[in-house]
């Protein structure tokens, strides 16, 4: 089971948490690190670099942090750097944290993070967009029907 690590600015990481066990219970292996004003950005990643000893069981981890180019993710680059065991994916929303702990057994750690960036780009959407393509096929369909 490839290891996950949520981090990101103040108390995103451990929202997702109450979220994530909600959805989808709790979880082995996975751990969710905030990033709050009083820790310095050495300490973050020295709380991600014990994490990733905790949840790697052999098959790699999977960062998911909440601003590409914040210090969570900056620091979880310098990481996956140093190691050839770690992915980072900056930019994560609660469907790619979720789906990611759906799909992690049997994937390698490169296809896992295919599978969740594929779900991050498809659960955004302007959803005035959605509802008029949605309201032109209904329109269709009926007039099809005549």
């Amino acid at each position: 089971m490839i290891g996950i690590i949520v981090s990101g600015h103040i108390n995103f990481a451990s929202g997702m948490k109450s979220a994530v066990d909600a959805i989808v219970g709790e979880q082995s292996y996975i751990e969710f690190i905030d990033f709050i004003p009083s820790i310095t950005t050495e300490e973050l990643e020295h709380k991600m670099v014990n994490a990733v000893e905790r949840v790697n069981n052999g098959q790699g981890v999977l960062f998911l942090t909440d601003v590409i180019g914040g210090s969570p993710c900056n620091r979880a680059v310098a990481i996956m750097f140093s190691r050839n065991d770690v992915k980072v994916i900056g930019g994560c929303n609660l469907p790619m944290i979720t789906n990611a702990c759906f799909e992690r057994d049997d994937v390698s750690l490169e296809e896992l993070s295919e599978i969740v960036l594929e779900i991050g780009r498809s659960t955004m959407n302007d959803m005035h967009l959605v509802i008029q393509e949605q309201e032109a096929n209904t329109n269709d369909e009926f007039e099809d029907a005549l």
